[in-house]
């Protein structure tokens, strides 16, 4: 079997990342790691920052770490994508993650779905909400 996830970058700020993924999206964070964790030493002023963090979300897996400030770059060229069935759920998802984000597409009914936006959240990772029409 193969699967995919997507696994984010942040530039010191994953853990409180997660934990509003987490709350929002109705998740489970299954796996937390320190970079005081690692085997080798940490660079000092880091050794609390994320190395892995590991959540469910539904059936899915969404992962992520903290980067080295040398190796951290802004996301582009891709979204995390989150379904929801009610218009409702979707509407109450979106505020949520634009909230001191920035809005590309202001979440409305589309001629795929009853409800779908685009934004980049206060953390700087770039969603799309999604609530399809019924088939």
């Amino acid at each position: 079997m193969i699967s995919t996830n997507t696994y984010l970058h942040f530039s010191g700020n994953c853990e409180e990342a997660f934990q509003f993924y987490e709350k929002l999206l109705g998740g489970k964070i299954i796996m937390l790691s320190r970079m005081a964790d690692m085997p080798m030493p940490s660079p000092e002023g880091t050794e609390k920052q994320i190395s892995h963090i590991r959540m469910t979300v539904g059936n899915t897996i969404l992962m992520g770490s903290d980067s080295p400030s040398q190796h951290y770059s802004k996301p582009a060229g891709f979204a995390v994508n989150v379904s929801v069935d009610t218009p409702e759920e979707a509407d109450r998802i979106f505020a949520a993650l634009a909230k001191d984000g920035a809005i590309q597409m202001a979440i409305a009914e589309t001629f795929w779905a009853q409800r779908f936006g685009m934004c980049t959240d206060r953390f700087g990772t770039p969603f799309m909400v999604n609530c399809e029409k019924p088939m």
